[in-house]
């Protein structure tokens, strides 16, 4: 697709921070449309005209080593306000003539107390009180102010936590107002850019779909479009966003992997074609796939195989039509910037993700990514814009290497069996129970390992199944689900007297972070 040159939006330099997308969460909210950028990405920027701000993110680097990462300072000339966090605070600090040091004994990590010293536009309705608790993250910290900033606000351990430069609109916060342990953050981005930046409450969700309508239209042309269907969120958005666009133009694929939840394909194909009238052919690979992972256990390898089988399949198929350039992907912005470091190498940080990392480096197909600029809930308010049904809207995520990477370790037909009927016995009991609404993603897993068990007085020697439950609003940080005792208990009774080959049912109970929603 092609990029915003001429919507106002915020830009944010992601150093490599894990919170760097919920800055980005916290601006759409205030529906100004923003996006998150390497150096590398800025790099290429020729023309900065439609961007309102730059925020500096936080990350692991320090600016104290003879080589860290930075931007020109030229930027900074442009007059355009620039908010520095955390590790953009000391960036800021370094390349205006300040000094920054390690803390060795006075590092502060979790609540701190924020003193007010002066007042801003940066912390109006922030600092109302002289004191705030606020969340750090931090073992460097600026010693010496820059020349030209004035200090806001203090802590005991970090004088110089928010400093500002009115006379080139630039500000720095050694805090983190992006995540929720800081009282009133959003506020400091309420002030930035709206009151800093001036830009207007112009980007909604929903009156995207005739943009991306028309982009595809403008790129896609007379040529024909294959689309990878699997009936979940976001390839079916893409589907009927494109079906718009170029109508008979649209060949959909739907690949029987074998390694779908039970009953699915079936289900999607039917529905796509009864009730959207989508041009869908089948095509059952199953044997084909769990021959290339056989005996693979590593999870990145299993990504990556799938992955370039996927486009393989695709390839072929287009060979079977006249004018197909186009591979079209469901592919959304956290699987981009969790497939790529801070500096804009292609190298997964967390892992790669099927569609983006797992992609051969050389295809015979263009992508198309309509939806590479969304996160998940904002691709259902999408959905919702354009007709998609709700049952299929409110759809848990599911991942593209589907149940591979739920079986821990190799995977075998019996695995893939005995997988399935325990994920469909939890997801229709939390249908039943209307609690499948209230909760982000909900999956079972099947653990590497047998227990002992005991059934009808014999020794049982089976797999563990493990039950995940996680509330989130964009899956870019998740808390499990805090089920009642009674449907724990019975659903772990419905899988093991329901499931043979599972003798033992646990819930996973951690957060993201540290850990991830899916298990691999």
């Amino acid at each position: 697709m092609q990029s915003q040159k001429l919507r106002e939006k915020i830009i944010i330099i992601d150093f490599g921070s894990q919170v760097t997308k919920l800055i980005a969460r916290r601006i759409r909210d205030y529906k100004v449309f923003c996006e998150i950028l390497t150096i590398k990405d800025l790099y290429k920027i020729k023309n900065y005209e439609g961007i309102k701000g730059i925020i500096l993110s936080g990350g692991p680097s320090t600016v104290t080593k003879k080589k860290y990462l930075s931007i020109p300072k030229e930027i900074f000339l442009k007059k355009i306000p620039v908010l520095g966090i955390c590790y953009g605070l000391q960036l800021i600090s370094k390349l205006f003539g300040g000094s920054i040091k390690s803390l060795k004994t006075r590092r502060e990590f979790g609540r701190a107390i924020l003193y007010k010293k002066k007042q801003s536009l940066l912390t109006k309705n922030f600092l109302n009180n002289k004191k705030k608790s606020v969340w750090m993250s931090h073992q460097d910290a600026v010693t010496k102010l820059p020349k030209g900033f004035k200090v806001i606000a203090s802590t005991k351990d970090s004088k110089l936590t928010i400093i500002e430069n009115t006379k080139y609109k630039i500000y720095g916060v050694q805090f983190h107002p992006e995540v929720t342990h800081t009282e009133n953050g959003k506020e400091i981005f309420n002030n930035f850019i709206f009151s800093i930046c001036k830009i207007k409450k112009k980007w909604r969700v929903a009156s995207e779909a005739k943009r991306i309508i028309d982009n595809i239209k403008k790129t896609v042309k007379e040529d024909k479009v294959i689309c990878a269907l699997s009936g979940g969120v976001d390839s079916s958005v893409v589907a009927l966003l494109i079906n718009k666009a170029i109508k008979k133009n649209l060949v959909c694929i739907m690949v029987d992997t074998g390694l779908m939840r039970k009953n699915e394909f079936k289900d999607s194909y039917y529905l796509f074609k009864k009730k959207y009238k989508l041009n869908i052919k089948l095509i059952n690979a199953s044997k084909l796939f769990l021959k290339k992972i056989k005996n693979v256990s590593n999870p990145e390898l299993k990504r990556k195989i799938i992955g370039s089988l996927f486009i393989k399949i695709f390839e072929k198929e287009a060979k079977k039509f006249k004018s197909i350039k186009y591979l079209a992907q469901g592919t959304l912005y956290p699987d981009i910037i969790e497939s790529r470091s801070a500096t804009g190498s292609k190298s997964a940080i967390i892992k790669s993700h099927h569609n983006v990392g797992g992609l051969p480096k050389r295809m015979n197909l263009r992508l198309i990514e309509p939806l590479k600029e969304f996160f998940k809930d904002e691709v259902r308010i999408l959905g919702k814009s354009i007709g998609l049904l709700d049952s299929l809207r409110n759809k848990h995520p599911f991942p593209g290497p589907g149940l591979a990477i739920r079986i821990i370790g190799k995977i075998t037909p019996q695995k893939i069996k005995i997988l399935q009927e325990a994920d469909h016995i939890y997801i229709r009991e939390l249908i039943k129970q209307n609690l499948y609404n209230k909760i982000w993603q909900a999956y079972a897993a099947l653990l590497p390992m047998k227990t002992v068990g005991v059934m009808g007085d014999a020794r049982t020697y089976e797999y563990t199944c493990l039950l995940r439950a996680v509330i989130s609003e964009d899956g870019m940080s998740a808390d499990y689900f805090n089920f009642p005792k009674e449907f724990l208990d019975t659903i772990s009774n419905k899988i093991v007297n329901g499931v043979p080959g599972i003798n033992r049912v646990v819930y996973d109970i951690t957060s993201k972070p540290p850990s991830t929603i899916e298990l691999e």
